[in-house]
């Protein structure tokens, strides 16, 4: 995937601009505030149509202005030219493709095939279990057809039954209650299925990457795993073959879960068990035993789990797409060591091979890019192509 131009109205401090972006990518330097982030958060709007950085759609907008708008024309097996606006005081958005208004996000989802690296993406490593299932949710919503669709009906169901048990129910309401949960078992067991596929089928990548960035000396910490933990109560181990080929196994345990906390769920007006509530468990290898990176890691490992994940979306897109992802790089390796930031350029290059946005303070920062990408230059949110 390339992406050749990008329009900008009234995004961030970006002004109104167009950039027309070299097959092979660029490296956009300038200091800290100028716009760096914003730029890759405008490309990777257009790829998942919400911010990278949980903010807002009325944040995005420029001060002073009402509107913002955006459109990439990107090139590929099939090529495709994706624009989305924003009105902060109607609080509409609209999105479109080939010019055609998408009558559902879906239909325009992921059409760049864009991956971005953050510093933030530490967080996926060290925050809590909702970080690390909006990975999930956005990796199959970008990879794997009908997961958005199942998961968006999941949710539904599920504020269903929360407005239930919210309003006043008792134990005697306990059929009431469950008048939703067909269909949240309906959707919910999809939605675990095809979580559970994705950590059988990607979990040894994520475990290769993350021993290329660290250097595979056969140390503690050179060696991590993905598992996958569904919150209904499971009693047998992590990536249990059965979640991803007996679907049907893995609904009766949801409901027998869902039966199980009902009295828990009424006083709670709360719904205790299902996919909201997984985990996806990242753990670092010791001599004694595998450890929770989140609670036992060090500030490197974290960092090179985060890596690791974002290079195993990307390979998951590159499979799904056949085509090489759009890899959008925010100065992800400033606080790597120099030997684990040549490790990642490498990987970058050698391993995916894409178009390479690639931002930084300074050129200096830059460390041994495999590939001569084009300098630009941003201050006060303007590019110097």
């Amino acid at each position: 995937m390339i992406l050749n131009a990008l329009e900008i109205q009234n995004f961030r401090n970006l002004g109104s601009q167009r950039l027309c972006f070299p097959p092979e990518g660029v490296a956009v330097i300038g200091e800290n505030a100028q716009g760096k982030t914003n730029l890759l958060e405008a490309i990777y709007y257009l790829e998942s149509f919400r911010s990278f950085r949980g903010a807002s759609d009325g944040e995005l907008t420029a001060f002073s202005q009402d509107v913002f708008h955006l459109k990439g024309e990107v090139e590929g097996d099939v090529p495709a030219t994706v624009a989305a606006g924003y009105d902060r005081r109607r609080k509409l958005k609209k999105v479109t493709l080939n010019g055609s208004e998408a009558l559902k996000l879906s239909a325009a989802f992921g059409r760049l095939g864009a991956v971005v690296f953050s510093p933030g993406d530490v967080e996926l490593v060290s925050g809590g279990p909702g970080a690390r299932r909006r990975f999930l949710d956005i990796v199959l919503s970008l990879s794997r057809p009908g997961y958005l669709e199942a998961l968006q009906e999941y949710r539904r169901w599920l504020g269903q039954r929360n407005a239930a048990l919210r309003s006043g129910g008792t134990e005697s309401s306990s059929g009431w209650i469950g008048a939703w949960d067909g269909g949240l078992l309906d959707a919910g067991t999809r939605v675990m299925r095809m979580r559970s596929e994705w950590v059988a089928e990607w979990g040894s990548t994520f475990s290769e990457r993350y021993r290329a960035i660290a250097g595979g000396k056969g140390t503690d910490g050179d060696s991590a795993t993905l598992a996958y933990r569904p919150k209904i109560g499971l009693p047998s181990g992590a990536n249990d073959p059965a979640l991803a080929t007996d679907p049907v196994a893995l609904r009766e345990r949801f409901a027998t879960r869902l039966d199980e906390s009902l009295d828990n769920d009424l006083r709670r007006g709360a719904t205790s068990a299902g996919p909201h509530r997984d985990e996806l468990l990242l753990s670092v290898a010791t001599q004694e035993r595998d450890l929770p990176l989140r609670h036992f890691g060090s500030g490197g490992q974290r960092r090179t789990a985060a890596l690791a994940l974002r290079l195993t979306e990307a390979a998951t897109i590159r499979r799904r797409r056949g085509e090489r992802p759009i890899l959008l790089v925010d100065d992800a390796f400033a606080e790597l060591d120099r030997g684990r930031s040549e490790r990642v350029m490498s990987l970058l290059d050698g391993k995916l091979g894409g178009q390479v946005i690639v931002t930084a303070p300074k050129e200096s920062d830059i460390r041994t890019p495999v590939r001569q990408l084009e300098r630009w230059r941003i201050r006060d949110g303007v590019v110097e192509a």
